[in-house]
């Protein structure tokens, strides 16, 4: 374990000196996922100055929803977008081998190489939200409610890790994911707008088990809003434990497939 943290501050430390060398990209991150999460905010602003609530969620628990979503989302980019977005591209020009013959775990590598401390600022503009959120709702939220939701946005941080590190083992199988890639797109797109509450049925069973976008966002923000209840957040760490015991697997299933383009 010690081993492995040196190497994962080392490839940090690497990229943020890169990084540097281009400063006007360095926030690019921050402004280009803002705006779209400025425009969304905005967008169920206009719809709660006609409506009261939504599915039984009030205008202080979708602005938390969105802060939260939000979160999550400049979490994935800070810490591992950038580095296991590119494996279907790796695995197809056969660049995978130069991770599989280095000491440490590929996957780790993989994960850590390309962080992006340009998303730091988007986390900070997005707690700013969910406390706009939390104003609005009049929720009094204790050191111990505030540390529940952060493990928890953390949690849905790895969930959303583990979708997207399954799908990109698909490659290991197949030839072509671009239509795989193109509906990971659709979901997330869909579930930032649509809390899971509203999901019912057979819908509700798709995205809380199948594939659960539905409660990476809405989780947090039951908790943080007193709305979740027990069996709900046992329901979602299962979820958590299920896929990434699955994604790891899953991973290490592919590696035994992998055959390298350059040989």
């Amino acid at each position: 374990m010690k081993k492995n943290l040196k190497f994962i501050l080392l490839l940090i430390k690497y990229k943020l000196s890169h990084m540097m060398m281009f400063r006007l990209s360095f926030f690019g991150v921050f402004f280009a996922d803002g705006t779209v999460f400025l425009v969304q905010l905005l967008a169920f602003e206009a719809i709660y100055s006609r409506v009261d609530s939504i599915g039984g969620w009030s205008r202080g628990q979708m602005i938390i929803f969105v802060g939260t979503f939000s979160i999550i989302n400049a979490l994935n980019m800070l810490i591992y977008f950038f580095g296991i977005v590119d494996i279907p591209g790796k695995i197809k020009r056969g660049d995978l081998d130069q991770y599989l013959t280095k000491p440490f775990s590929p996957l780790l590598r993989l994960t850590f190489e390309s962080v992006n401390p340009g998303s730091l600022p988007l986390v900070a503009a997005s707690v700013l939200i969910v406390c706009y959120g939390v104003s609005v709702t009049g929720t009094v939220v204790s050191v111990s409610l505030g540390l529940a939701y952060a493990a928890l946005v953390l949690l849905m941080t790895l969930l959303w890790y583990d979708m997207e590190l399954i799908l990109r083992t698909i490659p290991f199988l197949v030839i072509s994911v671009n239509g795989i890639m193109q509906l990971e797109e659709l979901l997330i797109e869909l579930n930032f707008k649509i809390p899971g509450v509203l999901y019912k049925g057979m819908s509700k069973a798709i995205f809380y088990f199948i594939l659960p976008y539905g409660i990476m966002s809405t989780v947090p923000t039951q908790l943080l809003s007193g709305a979740l209840t027990l069996p709900g957040l046992a329901q979602a760490l299962g979820v958590v434990v299920v896929f990434t015991v699955f994604a790891l697997c899953f991973w290490r299933f592919g590696l035994r497939h992998y055959q390298s383009a350059s040989s």
